[in-house]
């Protein structure tokens, strides 16, 4: 009778142990469970498209690269068209985020405007460029006024070679544009007279045609001059004497520059939301730098 009590206790206290160990399996389990749900809810997936400014285009093509390496899952499509464009496509809905050269308020109307909600990532400088044949190092802001208005139409007459200028203009629609008639042409939009030379509708369009004519003049992001084949082609003149340099810029002596917006409809949420954010990262500093971008905290003027 002893014996069998001892068994029906030992075999009581066995099974007593399977069951802990069972719930403690189902336990690590379920923490197993809730982990994986919890890294899956802050993967980053889906797919957005970031459309307008040209100037800005490099900085997001780079970015979107690095941004895909550490989110495998996520697509972002980046694309020029000028800051207008970009505007407009937020506004109506076509794209997940606009990208400026200006404030949104100096394309859209203020009602419109106030429904966008403004990222401004980077400040980014502007050049005006020459051929390097010509042997321009520097031009006022008088002597760019003269040639933008038509007023001269030599290069001898600033100092250059007895060569025809060719103006290469930006469309209406261009933010590198405002920026370039707000901070050179001060605001006088008629000083750009339009009849003359050609007109490019991005950054790019203007390098190519720049590197095609040696006469030719114009203005475009720096970041369109980070290349080899573009600085052994084209000269970034002075402005007033003081060069594009990045130190000129944050303080303010270099007035060839804007801020870099990139505006969302709303409050941004999910990829639109972590990609912006990740163009401002410590992960993403070094392709802000490389192409001549400047973060905003380094600015010393607003």
């Amino acid at each position: 009778m002893k014996k069998r009590t001892l068994k029906l206790m030992v075999s009581t206290l066995v099974i007593g142990m399977l069951g802990i160990g069972m719930v403690g399996c189902g336990n690590a389990a379920t923490n197993d469970s809730k982990s994986d749900n919890k890294e899956s809810s802050n993967e980053v997936t889906g797919s957005i498209t970031v459309s307008g400014s040209s100037a800005l285009l490099p900085l997001m093509e780079k970015t979107s690269e690095k941004f895909k390496e550490k989110n495998p899952k996520a697509e972002v499509g980046a694309q020029a068209g000028g800051s207008g464009t970009g505007l407009t496509q937020v506004l109506d809905g076509t794209v997940d985020i606009g990208n400026s050269d200006v404030f949104a308020d100096e394309k859209l109307d203020k009602a419109k405007a106030e429904t966008l909600v403004d990222h401004k990532v980077v400040a980014q400088g502007f050049g005006v460029v020459v051929s390097k044949s010509l042997g321009i190092d520097n031009l006022t802001s008088d002597q760019i006024k003269s040639i933008f208005s038509g007023k001269v139409t030599n290069w001898k007459d600033v100092g250059g070679p007895n060569k025809e200028i060719l103006l290469i203009h930006r469309t209406a629609g261009s933010g590198t544009r405002a920026t370039f008639e707000k901070t050179i042409l001060g605001g006088d939009k008629s000083l750009e007279n339009d009849s003359l030379g050609a007109t490019q509708d991005s950054n790019g369009a203007v390098l190519s045609a720049m590197k095609s004519n040696d006469g030719a003049i114009s203005y475009l992001g720096l970041a369109y001059m980070q290349t080899k084949e573009a600085q052994d082609a084209l000269k970034l003149v002075k402005i007033d004497g003081v060069a594009s340099d990045k130190a000129n810029i944050t303080d303010g002596s270099y007035k060839f520059w804007s801020w870099g917006h990139m505006y969302t409809k709303g409050e941004p949420t999910g990829l639109a939301k972590s990609f912006i954010e990740f163009v401002t990262s410590s992960d993403n500093k070094e392709s802000v730098e490389s192409l001549g971008f400047i973060s905003g905290t380094e600015m010393k003027v607003k």
